[in-house]
């Protein structure tokens, strides 16, 4: 009987304290599963990921209509039901908006805005809980899930922002140089969006009971950020410093930029100061709703 080769004795692995294996990851660039980064860190990760970012909203944005028959179309054809329903009770049936010339073109632009702001912050708020298992499965800033909401609701705006201008023109606006400023509205917008995204997606992953709440929120924004009327002649009605916070919101803002940009300037006159004010609430949300969502990171996905 023959007897295989000898093996030589195992020889233990020696094993490290927790200070010395937290040393030698350290040294290879590797992180502890579900802790929060510094901040500093976090956005240069945030940055690194903005390929795969652009990727998922893109997708998602492709996915709202592809099972529709009519497929991307309804990008066009939501906004124009929805501009030529609001017209009719607004408009026509109570007159809400006032003095205005332009009452189609009026109409439209707050009809479009706000249904981008109104798709953002309600699918943004439940970003994180509603991709409870992409969460899990991946290890990536979580800050992505609500920006890409942001991104994939701009995408598919595109063809409604298209349609605006159209609008414009049929109903007598002329094209100018003044219509380049659109860009910087719906720009500006977005980054107003993304700010309350990550507010709202940490709110809701603290409380789900929250999300119930923000249909409500958007339904009530709806009718107080200057969609179907003149924002300023209704502020001219509130005592003391309460007409200011009307007109200079975070909703109402970039509806009148956008008017200030496609509308004839004896409605819509260019007043600077809208346009700080927007640009001071997109950086100071965002910053601020990078913040609060940052100091939730390691409890995201643990529901």
């Amino acid at each position: 009987m023959t007897t295989g080769p000898s093996r030589a004795p195992l020889t233990p692995v020696p094993s490290l304290s927790s200070a010395e294996a937290t040393a030698l990851a350290q040294r290879h660039g590797l992180t502890e599963l579900g802790t929060r980064p510094p901040f500093g860190r976090y956005l240069r990760d945030l940055w690194r990921r903005r390929a795969f970012l652009w990727t998922l909203s893109s997708a998602q944005s492709y996915a709202k209509n592809h099972d529709n028959r009519l497929g991307q179309l309804w990008n066009l054809l939501n906004p124009a039901l929805l501009i030529a329903s609001y017209f009719l009770i607004f408009g026509v049936l109570l007159g809400t908006t006032g003095s205005v010339s332009n009452k189609v073109g009026f109409l439209s632009i707050g009809v479009v805005l706000f249904t981008f702001t109104s798709s953002v912050i309600t699918r943004g708020s439940k970003s994180v809980t509603s991709n409870l298992n992409l969460v899990r499965a991946l290890h990536f800033p979580r800050a992505v899930l609500p920006l890409s909401v942001a991104l994939t609701e701009l995408i598919a705006a595109l063809p409604a922002f298209a349609l605006l201008l159209v609008v414009m023109v049929l109903t007598d606006e002329t094209p100018s140089v003044r219509w380049l400023l659109l860009v910087p509205a719906i720009l500006l917008q977005t980054g107003v969006l993304a700010g309350f995204a990550l507010i709202g997606s940490r709110l809701v992953n603290a409380s789900k009971d929250i999300g119930q709440l923000i249909p409500v929120v958007v339904r009530l924004l709806r009718y107080t950020s200057g969609v179907f009327f003149p924002v300023a002649q209704y502020a001219d009605r509130l005592p003391g410093l309460w007409g200011d916070v009307l007109v200079y919101q975070p909703f109402a803002l970039p509806l009148e930029a956008a008017r200030q940009a496609l509308m004839s300037p004896a409605d819509h006159p260019f007043d600077l100061t809208v346009w700080w004010a927007l640009a001071a609430w997109a950086v100071g949300l965002l910053a601020v709703g990078m913040v609060v969502f940052w100091i939730d990171e390691a409890r995201y996905g643990r529901g």
